[in-house]
């Protein structure tokens, strides 16, 4: 009987593959790695299920790493074989639960926009040994979290959540315990959901652009995962670009308020001129019409806002990085893909700016990050 691996992922992203997938597998080549990792696709939609039965080959899958790195072009192909096992929740949940009793030490999760919506046909009946998997993924951790709590209470757990939410681990675990009394389970499971497992708040950042078919990623040579330290807690593996911090929010303010926010406001633009479907990003950095407004948000309604949180040398810094990044000839990063969600995007991405600007610098207008709120 298979005893499973030390790392659970929730999810089977393009993303997942070219970052944490990727990690744990060079860094297993130095033996700087808990083990490998058991994959669950929680969605049914039938992409993700052909890419999860080819995730776990034992041939392992390619991650193309395309891009600029220091103005010179970098092309390479590796080989990614950190996935033992690929499971569907709706199938296979029963083996799931089974691998949470067992050496599970890191929960990794990237489930999209809407990955944390409750479902409200989940209900505490789910708890049951027979019971069919939820709907959500955070009932689906809860189930698991009970179980782990059950078979082995003691034993370290962390959870690293890689949604773009800021202080993802701490969201999620109040929403995990929310439901768990929503639930009615036990004080005492209640506790423990609260004190035993480390709930990590993280931050990812690498573009990827294209998925391979069936399974694998084109992605840039940048990439970070900044995780917050703190007690007991245990990453998957070492990496160059895993960053131990105890300043999040920098790094969190840094993606969200240039990277994050200028996609988000070139994706407006593109929805907004009904620009060509596959546009990419190379192409609207290259347009002035689209360029020269962006440039003008970061300049004139973004840098502000971190030079008077002290960060303003730090921000330029990331730009000059970020353009290169933004222009990168080898990556085909389409605007169509960055604008779902865009509602969602647009709140959590350009709102806390506008925000913090009346906290901060209260005579600063920003009449793009305004606009681009209004508009539906």
């Amino acid at each position: 009987m298979n005893p499973g691996q030390p790392i659970l992922q929730f999810g089977t992203s393009r993303f997942l593959q070219a970052h944490v997938d990727l990690f744990v597998s060079e860094a297993t080549e130095r033996g700087e790695a808990l083990g490998g990792i058991t994959v669950v696709q929680s969605t049914g939609n039938p992409a993700s299920t052909m890419r999860t039965q080819a995730m776990a080959r034992a041939e392992g899958f390619d991650v193309i790493v395309r891009g600029l790195a220091q103005g010179q072009p970098v092309e390479e192909r590796r080989t990614c074989r950190s996935v033992r096992e690929a499971f569907h929740a709706a199938t296979d949940w029963p083996a799931v639960r089974g691998r949470m009793r067992g050496p599970v030490q890191v929960i990794v999760s990237n489930t999209g926009d809407g990955g944390w919506v409750l479902d409200a046909a989940d209900a505490a009946a789910l708890l049951s040994d027979d019971a069919a998997a939820p709907s959500s993924f955070p009932a689906k951790l809860l189930v698991l979290l009970h179980d782990r709590w059950q078979a082995q209470p003691d034993a370290e757990l962390t959870l690293l959540p890689c949604e773009l939410v800021s202080r993802n681990g701490d969201a999620l675990r109040d929403l995990v315990v929310a439901l768990a009394r929503q639930w009615q389970c036990k004080p005492a499971f209640v506790d423990w959901l609260q004190a035993r497992p480390v709930w990590a708040n993280s931050l990812v950042d690498r573009i990827v652009s294209e998925a391979l078919e069936p399974v694998g990623a084109v992605a840039e040579p940048y990439a970070l995962w900044a995780v917050e330290a703190q007690p007991r807690l245990q990453l998957p593996c070492r990496h160059p670009d895993v960053v131990l911090t105890d300043d999040l929010a920098r790094f969190e303010r840094l993606k969200l308020f240039l990277l994050n926010l200028g996609h988000t406001l070139l994706a407006e633009q593109w929805q907004k001129g009904r620009l060509a479907a596959d546009m990419t990003v190379l192409q609207a950095m290259q347009d002035p019409a689209l360029r020269e407004p962006l440039e003008a948000a970061w300049q004139q309604e973004v840098l502000p806002v971190f030079d008077a949180l002290g960060q303003g040398d730090q921000a330029r810094d990331y730009l000059v990085a970020l353009r290169e990044r933004l222009l990168n000839p080898f990556l085909a990063h389409r605007l169509a893909d960055i604008a779902q969600n865009h509602e969602q995007k647009k709140s959590r991405r350009l709102r806390p700016v506008v925000e913090l600007a009346r906290l901060h610098v209260p005579g600063l207008v920003q009449p793009r990050l305004n606009a681009a709120l209004a508009a539906q």
